[in-house]
């Protein structure tokens, strides 16, 4: 699991061996490629970037091009083990009905994203005024795809509204794992598996 980002590795890390997978926005195919080699898993792709499509297909990736926003309608009803959305929810029009979509064609889903509540995201924008710019986030607030902005608190206040069970969560600043506590000011993204 060398090269991939820690969230990738952390998920491709709890994905049972041999699974059917779905990587929704899995951009290249960098985490496909690690569990159909390394796990040995069934793994499929959807990516809206053309270029990206065209990039994990030329690896031997099964990856189709594709709008989260609306194709994953068309998968059926638990067609996979695991559904993945790995920073992808807050570029989502509606996160809602996306997690649900993950939920219903995956027996049981991946969902990692930035935390906007960051204590280095604090501190910009309270010392700036202005929508901070981090390595995790590095465009500026009008060329960003980031749509709705989340922290950790919020996403599990909502994962709680929906009846929807963790079953792992794991938080990650400065590219290296930290614990839990306080997580929604001291971690720069998160890491959450999640079933009904």
């Amino acid at each position: 699991m060398i090269g991939l980002r820690p969230d990738l590795a952390k998920i491709a890390e709890h994905v049972p061996g041999g699974a059917r997978v779905l990587d929704v926005g899995c951009g290249d195919g960098t985490l496909m490629a690690e569990l159909q080699g390394g796990k040995q898993c069934d793994a499929r792709g959807m990516e809206i970037d053309p270029d990206q499509v065209a990039m994990a297909v030329s690896r031997g990736l099964s990856v189709v091009q594709g709008d989260a926003n609306r194709d994953l309608a068309d998968y059926p009803d638990g067609a996979f083990d695991v559904a993945i959305l790995s920073q992808t929810l807050q570029t989502a029009q509606r996160p809602d009905w996306l997690l649900e979509q993950l939920l219903r064609v995956g027996r049981e889903a991946f969902v990692s994203f930035p935390n906007f509540a960051y204590w280095r995201m604090r501190l910009a924008l309270l010392h700036q005024g202005r929508m901070p710019i981090s390595r995790h986030l590095p465009g500026s607030w009008y060329q960003t795809a980031n749509i709705h902005h989340l922290t950790i608190a919020d996403f599990r206040e909502f994962l709680a509204q929906r009846g929807v069970n963790v079953s792992g969560s794991w938080f990650f600043a400065n590219g290296k794992e930290i614990g839990g506590g306080n997580a929604n000011w001291r971690a720069e993204h998160a890491v959450f598996q999640l079933s009904r």
